[in-house]
């Protein structure tokens, strides 16, 4: 609901999408005091008042010392916390990228532009897990 509202009233500067593992989170940047809103909700408590968390998802904004300038507003779905939080960032550098064709070579530097391609292996047949095989019984 406060989602539509400050997307509605104000220009949507930029705009990414993130993934990592099975989590998208698409992103919107408008001019603001720098805090985020994911899923309708304040990001800390969406993260929890995971500190790590947050300070994924803002690295983007802090290597370009943004912080205070832009809300961003975040609509993620599948994965857990830590993935969606990967995917934020990815989203974020992306947004601030089609904003300012000059951030992309520090976020581009610091690997925040490269999306992170590792995802669960798939179980094999006769395997307990993707490499995990049933105790061996000599006899």
């Amino acid at each position: 609901m406060e989602e539509k509202k400050l997307s509605q009233n104000l220009q949507i500067l930029g705009k990414g999408t993130g993934r990592r593992k099975s989590a998208i989170a698409q992103i919107k940047l408008i001019k603001g005091t720098g805090e985020f809103i994911i899923n309708g909700k304040p990001g800390i408590s969406y993260m929890q008042e995971d500190p790590s968390s947050i300070l994924i998802m803002q690295a983007p904004l802090d290597l370009l010392q943004l912080q205070k300038n832009y809300t961003t507003i975040v609509k993620v779905q599948g994965g857990g916390l830590i993935g969606q939080a990967e995917a934020i960032k990815l989203g974020i550098a992306r947004a601030l990228c089609t904003i300012e064709q000059t951030y992309r070579i520090p976020l581009k530097t610091k690997g925040y532009l490269t999306r992170d391609s590792r995802c669960k292996e798939r179980k094999k047949y006769g395997l307990k897990k993707a490499r995990k095989a049933p105790q061996f019984s000599k006899r």
